[in-house]
């Protein structure tokens, strides 16, 4: 049975912010929502134990995925497997916000490789 902690992880980033929706880290996934700030972006990184899927329910932008740069809109689905390079880019005046979906045998914060970051965080 899946169920739904009543308190939601909530955590602001220098570009938006992310809310996690459901967590089944023993079922192998997890689902967030992630709101990008107009003219900002995520890190270029990726995953070791993870893919992700995203799907964009507001606003437009740019995901890159290895070395290949795609235009999204609300309604687009990107899928992101383990290992690969990616990024969104919310090149817009109003907030992008899209729905991730990991999954993978571990969903933790710490399994991301920032490869370039505007905040330097790398």
């Amino acid at each position: 049975m899946i169920s739904k902690s009543a308190e939601h992880e909530y955590d602001e980033r220098p570009w938006g912010s992310y809310e996690v929706l459901l967590d089944e880290t023993g079922t192998g996934f997890k689902v967030k929502r992630i709101e990008v700030k107009p003219k900002s972006r995520l890190s270029l990184q990726k995953h070791a134990r993870r893919g992700e899927i995203w799907i964009v329910v507001k606003g437009e932008g740019i995901v890159t995925v290895g070395e290949e740069e795609v235009p999204v809109k609300t309604g687009s689905v990107v899928n992101l497997p383990k290992e690969a390079q990616h990024r969104m880019t919310n090149n817009g005046d109003e907030p992008l916000i899209f729905v991730e979906v990991q999954l993978g045998d571990y969903l933790g914060e710490d399994d991301i490789t920032r490869l370039q970051d505007d905040y330097n965080r790398t």
